[in-house]
C-alpha cells in the first residue's frame, strides 16, 4: 500500500475511497453523496485528486488485500487502521468520520464492512458519532444525531 503524507489531500482522499469501497463495490448513491454532502469541498480535496487516489487505492488493493472469492476483496482491520492512521489532526479526523458516515448512509443501510470502518475510525481516533457535526448544513440536509448500527457488526 503506498504511503501519503500525513493529513494530506491524498490521505483524506484515500479515507473517502475506503468508505466508498467498504461494502465491496462502488454504489451510485454513494458516489452521488459526495456532491450531495459537499464532501470534497468539506475535506478540501479536488475531484481530480480524489479520482486519482481512488484508482491508486484500487491498484494497491489488487496487490495486497485478501481476495477469498473472485471479484471480492476483504479489508482486514489492520489494513483499515493503517489507512486511517494517515489522518492525525483531530479536526481532520472529525471531518473524515463525518464523510465516512455520509457515504455509508447514502444507500440507507449499513453493511458489515462499513460498520467496521466506522467502528475502527471511532476507536482509533477516539471519536463518538454524536460529536460528528457539519460546519455547513445545506437546507435539505439535517445533521446526523445518530447512525443506527447493529451492534453485532461491531464485535
Amino acid at each position: 500500500m503506498r504511503h501519503y503524507t500525513t493529513d494530506s489531500a491524498e490521505a483524506m482522499s484515500r479515507v473517502v475511497a475506503l468508505a466508498l469501497l467498504a461494502d465491496g463495490a462502488l454504489d451510485n448513491r454513494e458516489i452521488e453523496s459526495l456532491s450531495q454532502h459537499g464532501i470534497c469541498d468539506r475535506l478540501h480535496i479536488s475531484p481530480a485528486t480524489l479520482d486519482r487516489v481512488i484508482h491508486e487505492f484500487c491498484d494497491d488493493l489488487m496487490q495486497c488485500a485478501r481476495a477469498p472469492n473472485v471479484g471480492q476483496i476483504e479489508l482486514d482491520r489492520e489494513l483499515i487502521d493503517h489507512l486511517l492512521d494517515d489522518i492525525r489532526s483531530p479536526d481532520l479526523q472529525q471531518q473524515a468520520l463525518g464523510a465516512i458516515v455520509d457515504i455509508a448512509n447514502a444507500d440507507g443501510c449499513l453493511n458489515g464492512g462499513e460498520a467496521i470502518v466506522i467502528s475502527e475510525a471511532m476507536s482509533l481516533w477516539g471519536l463518538e458519532l454524536q460529536r460528528v457535526t457539519r460546519t455547513q448544513v445545506r437546507p435539505a440536509q439535517k445533521p446526523y444525531h445518530h447512525l443506527p448500527i447493529d451492534q453485532a457488526w461491531l464485535s
